[in-house]
């Protein structure tokens, strides 16, 4: 398991942006496999108490049993961060003093082949977070009109040849129904122009990006749990927010721009900012996180 935790993005950045110390009460809504999580304990403990948010109870086993030397100091929960607010009224918290963000799939769940996240392991075609909910990835490839899978490709991937995959998808699940991630991705690379087929990227990266944000609700999911954060932040208390493609930045920077004409928030970071090359080199994977920060007023 350990080889496959998720290496945390942009960690020194991060930790040095809660403004952490020992007493404060900090929010991982994306706690996965802890990654940042481990950092913030050591920052504010004796005395302070960090609550993570994950709606992958499989990651959250993960993380409980990397933070195990800090029990009694953090408190996991299985649940949607866009229930921020009831979560922590369930444990009796009613204000906070900062709350993380990390929107990244983690390494912890691309590397496992049955949940479907993917393009280059065989595995079922699923992209559930959230294992217990309905939808998953193959009921959306396999069921969703042409028009619908192309205007999903554009819109959660800005996909530019989302009609000629949209297209062939619908095609070749009239023979036989689309039900792998190999399936899915040689499909999306048959219907790429071919000197497209060969770039650095992998071509059904877009694809898969929108499918996994679609089956998960992640946009609509994100847009209420900033906003609902910003109430809870206790004054000077600040939120901090990694986002990889442009569709999330635009709501993060959206959202504090407005709570910053509100009067509610002070914007830390007029641009994004962008990894290290350092980070680049050593995690590839990283190379598009922008980090967002503001701070209540």
């Amino acid at each position: 398991m350990n080889k496959n935790l998720h290496l945390p993005v942009m960690y020194k950045e991060i930790l040095e942006s809660l403004k952490l110390e020992p007493g404060k009460i900090i929010v991982d809504a994306t706690v996965g496999t802890a990654g940042h999580s481990l950092g913030i304990l050591k920052e504010i403990t004796p005395g302070g108490n960090l609550i993570g948010i994950d709606k992958d109870a499989d990651s959250l086993e993960a993380a409980r049993e990397r933070l195990k030397d800090f029990k009694g100091s953090f408190e996991l929960v299985c649940g949607d961060f866009r229930n921020i607010d009831s979560i922590l009224e369930g444990l009796g918290i009613k204000k906070i003093d900062g709350v993380l963000f990390d929107l990244g799939i983690s390494a912890y769940q691309l590397a496992d082949a049955q949940r479907g996240f993917s393009f280059s392991l065989e595995g079922p075609l699923d992209m559930r977070i959230d294992r217990t909910s309905f939808i998953s990835a193959y009921d959306l490839v396999n069921n969703l009109n042409e028009e619908e899978l192309s205007n999903l490709l554009w819109s959660f991937g800005q996909e530019r040849w989302h009609n000629r995959i949209a297209h062939l998808l619908v095609r070749e699940r009239q023979k036989t129904p689309i039900a792998t991630t190999l399936q899915l991705s040689n499909i999306i690379l048959r219907a790429m122009p071919h000197h497209i087929r060969y770039q650095r990227i992998h071509p059904a990266t877009r694809t898969f990006q929108a499918i996994r944000i679609a089956v998960n609700r992640e946009l609509e999911a994100l847009d209420e749990a900033i906003n609902k954060s910003i109430r809870l932040l206790n004054k000077g208390s600040r939120i901090c927010v990694i986002s990889f493609h442009s569709l999330e930045d635009r709501i993060v920077k959206w959202d504090f721009r407005k709570s910053a004409q509100e009067h509610t928030i002070t914007i830390i970071t007029k641009k994004p900012l962008a990894v290290s090359i350092d980070e680049k080199e050593n995690n590839p994977s990283s190379r598009s996180a922008k980090l967002r920060i503001a701070q209540k007023v």
